[in-house]
This record gives C-alpha cells, sequence and structure tokens, in this order.
C-alpha cells in the first residue's frame, strides 16, 4: 500500500513537472513569435525607407531623351557624309520619330477615352 501511494505521488509530480514545462515552452513560443513578428515590422519599415515605392516614369523617360541625344550627336561627329546631307536625314528621321509618337499617343488616348 505504501508503494503505491509513493508510486501516485510520483506519477502527480512528474505530470505536474511536465505540464509546468509545457507551459512554459507555450510562453517561450508566444514570446519567440511576438519578437519575430517585431522584427519583420523592423525589417519592412527599413526597407521602404531605403527603397521608397515611388514611380519613376519622368526620370526614364529623361533618361532616355537623353541617350538619344547623346546618339544623334554621336552620329553626327560620326557620320561620313556632308553637312547638308547629315542635317536632311537627321531632319527626316526626327520627322518620322516625331510621327510614330504622335500616333502612338493619339492611339492611346483613343483607346483610353473608349474605355
Amino acid at each position: 500500500m505504501k508503494w503505491n501511494g509513493l508510486l501516485k505521488s510520483l506519477l502527480k509530480t512528474a505530470v505536474y513537472i511536465m505540464d509546468q514545462t509545457a507551459d512554459q515552452m507555450d510562453r517561450a513560443s508566444d514570446r519567440a513569435s511576438h519578437i519575430a513578428s517585431q522584427a519583420k515590422s523592423v525589417v519592412d519599415d527599413a526597407t521602404s525607407a531605403i527603397y521608397p515605392q515611388e514611380d519613376h516614369t519622368l526620370r526614364n523617360l529623361i533618361s532616355f531623351a537623353a541617350g538619344v541625344g547623346i546618339g544623334v550627336g554621336a552620329g553626327m561627329l560620326f557620320a561620313p557624309s556632308s553637312g547638308a546631307e547629315l542635317r536632311s536625314s537627321i531632319g527626316d528621321r526626327v520627322q518620322g520619330m516625331s510621327d510614330r509618337v504622335k500616333r502612338r499617343v493619339s492611339s492611346q488616348a483613343y483607346a483610353v477615352g473608349n474605355e
């Protein structure tokens, strides 16, 4: 009978210790999840501060126009034709590009207006 009571007491103590350990593990897990979510929030804030979500369309358009200008200038410097021929050729190309841009803009404006 004494052994039976001692065995029950030992088993209850073991269950109590296991229950307390499980509670401590749950609290530690909750705390770790909370710390991880705070760290993610800090990283997201830092990322948005370093890489702001801006529209770079105007900058890209200006860069493209500058590149075209540099290309035309280089073409004028290294062209094997005479000045008059070169100016005429550049004028024709610029006029052609202008016409294509106007057609695209008008077709896009027409498409946007019909939406």
